[in-house]
């Protein structure tokens, strides 16, 4: 079998969850897939992330000039570089892409984000907006939506992702096919003292701490934290994470008033440790395709708290604290209690544990393949009829 995959995140130097599900499954999938011509394909824009690929894979780079190159890839270039090479499969891991001649597509919609009507994103609160990023979110609306006309098979991130796309168009459920992400293979409890400590020097961090992720709404545990006992609060701290620069204002009014500290995109083995070190992690994220962050967590150990929405119920199992989104009463008694009572953080420590094995990136690599394999099989091309909005 002949299998492309666009691999353009990883010449991009991107962040995020759809980089890590890209570059980790791709990874694997390129050792297990011996039996498979695999062809990858990437820009010039940056230096492509995985070296040493195995003989069956060909990593093919096209030119790129400036954003306008990205926006002629998506629509034109690409698709002609995929039907010189004879694909059996195309696969769009990243929301969007379209069919190639003489080749099943595949295309990963990690939620329904991409396909909601405008109105409900353009002007959704709980994130800052500005031109570029409203412009990016109508191109890739248009993009998602196109693509619904020519996927073959749809694979997303879980259970409640599937049946989030499914509100927003008529796609044939049986064509969408959940399969998880992974914590990444960097993850794991270090419990190393001299290691902890030169992160804590490093970023002045001297005693407990509850960790969160400052772009996953905040509002909320600065709410809670302000509901604990003083004792508590005085003994501990709140330690916000962000890949971006500008989190909400709230943020900022916790480090202001409450000594919260904030870390802008702290390097991968930083928060390796943070995740060993916290008391707990507090994830009430209002939207998440899956929510790699709580698995990431419970393999580092900590005891986790996540919010009711989107998928994370699903992701944590019975090994987490299940609060509302906007439940500060609730959350803050979760915090006393994982805080205050150690046989509690012991709990949710080892059912963390227990929890997080069950995924890995080896196994998310050998179900795509098995879907490459089934799409490939296909002799005829299944409807798209009506992928319209609801």
């Amino acid at each position: 079998m002949r299998i492309g995959i666009d691999a353009r995140y990883l010449s991009h130097r991107l962040v995020g969850g759809v980089h890590t599900y890209i570059k980790h499954f791709v990874a694997e999938l390129c050792m297990i897939a011996a039996d498979h011509q695999v062809f990858l394909y990437a820009d010039t824009k940056c230096p492509f992330e995985l070296t040493n690929l195995p003989a069956n894979v060909t990593l093919r780079l096209l030119p790129y000039r400036g954003p306008h190159s990205s926006v002629y890839l998506d629509y034109v270039g690409l698709r002609r570089v995929m039907a010189r090479d004879r694909l059996d499969v195309a696969h769009y891991p990243a929301n969007y892409g379209f069919r190639v001649p003489g080749a099943r597509t595949v295309v990963t919609l990690h939620d329904a984000l991409t396909i909601m009507p405008l109105r409900e994103t353009l002007f959704s609160s709980g994130s800052r907006r500005t031109l570029r990023s409203m412009a990016m979110t109508v191109y890739l609306y248009a993009g998602s939506r196109l693509m619904l006309r020519d996927a073959d098979l749809l694979l997303t991130v879980s259970q409640h992702a599937k049946q989030d796309i499914l509100r927003y168009c008529r796609f044939d459920p049986q064509r969408i096919i959940p399969i998880p992400h992974a914590p990444t293979p960097d993850m794991r409890r270090i419990e190393d003292q001299a290691t902890l400590d030169v992160v804590r020097q490093r970023h002045g961090i001297a005693g407990r701490f509850v960790l969160a992720d400052a772009l996953k709404n905040p509002g909320v545990l600065v709410r809670a934290w302000r509901r604990l006992p003083q004792p508590v609060r005085e003994s501990r701290r709140i330690v916000f994470f962000s890949r971006h620069s500008a989190p909400l204002p709230v943020v900022f009014e916790a480090v202001e008033r409450d000594g919260a500290l904030l870390l802008f995109n702290p390097p991968r083995a930083d928060l390796v440790a943070l995740y060993s070190m916290a008391d707990v992690f507090v994830f009430p994220s209002w939207f998440e395709g899956f929510g790699i962050p709580v698995l990431e967590a419970m393999v580092c150990g900590a005891p986790v708290i996540v919010s009711d929405r989107g998928p994370l119920p699903e992701v944590a199992g019975d090994a987490a604290l299940v609060m509302d989104a906007e439940d500060d009463a609730t959350l803050a008694r979760y915090l006393e209690k994982v805080l205050i009572d150690p046989s509690e953080a012991a709990r949710l420590r080892e059912r963390g544990f227990a929890h997080a094995v069950r995924f890995s990136w080896r196994k998310t690599a050998q179900r795509i393949l098995e879907i490459y394999e089934q799409a490939a099989q296909m002799t005829y091309r299944a409807s798209a009829a009506a992928n319209v909005s609801r």
